[in-house]
């Protein structure tokens, strides 16, 4: 009686979990669909000027172009590390961009540099600190699968090494607000590096209601499978 009370069980135990992943799905390409459309919003957007009174929503203004002027404090720079391009590993080159209207200022993303043989040594940075004016869009700061202990901690000295871009930290560390967000700057801007600025980077919602079909699918066939058992049986 047992072994014959097995089959139910299984379809009864699986039949949920792959209708829940189907919807599951259905729900990730739905958000994939707002996280488009948002970033088409955002690139057509006017051009924010950032100032000190700039709001900190990040999602509001994520992708939207921006200009600011200040001036560079290149005595102070980040390496953000572990950024892969063409297979080789290297840096993204964060400077903050201190704004004339006060002091705060913007980590300005300036591009991805390698990194050198001997990762004791690193990369020269150096950049002029005259009063200019820098174009670009705002973006998040670049993100990790898995967030180590420690990983948002930068390395003494400077340029300082860091894994994961953490505003509160880096303001702490560098001694004045920095925003929550950091600007891309322009392929076109002077003192840059490699900068291919991705306008998508993830996966579309067609894929995601694909795999929705293939788990509404399988949760299908298990069913059917289960009533042409229960009828050969009795």
């Amino acid at each position: 009686m047992k072994f014959e009370k097995t089959p139910t069980l299984v379809v009864l135990c699986l039949l949920p979990v792959l209708i829940a992943l189907g919807f599951w799905q259905l729900d990730r390409a739905e958000q994939k669909r707002a996280f488009f459309a948002q970033q088409k919003q955002g690139m057509a957007a006017p051009v924010v000027q950032l100032t000190t009174a700039t709001a900190e929503d990040k999602g509001a203004l994520r992708y939207k172009p921006t200009a600011a002027s200040g001036h560079y404090d290149g005595a102070h720079q980040i390496l953000l590390d572990n950024q892969i391009a063409d297979g080789k590993v290297g840096y993204f080159v964060l400077t903050p961009f201190i704004l004339d209207d006060g002091n705060k200022a913007v980590l300005v993303n300036r591009g991805w540099i390698p990194a050198p043989q001997d990762r004791k040594t690193l990369p020269d940075i150096a950049i002029k600190q005259d009063q200019t004016q820098v174009n670009g869009r705002i973006n998040h700061f670049p993100g990790v699968g898995i967030k180590l202990a420690g990983a948002d901690q930068p390395s003494a000295g400077w340029p300082a090494v860091v894994q994961v871009a953490d505003s509160a930290i880096l303001s702490a560390r560098l001694g004045y607000p920095v925003f929550p967000f950091m600007i891309e700057l322009d392929k076109q801007a002077p003192e840059g590096y490699r900068r291919e600025w991705r306008d998508i980077a993830v996966m579309p919602p067609e894929q995601h209601v694909a795999y929705a079909v293939q788990w509404f699918g399988l949760a299908l066939a298990l069913a059917l499978l289960f009533v042409w058992f229960s009828r050969v049986k009795y």
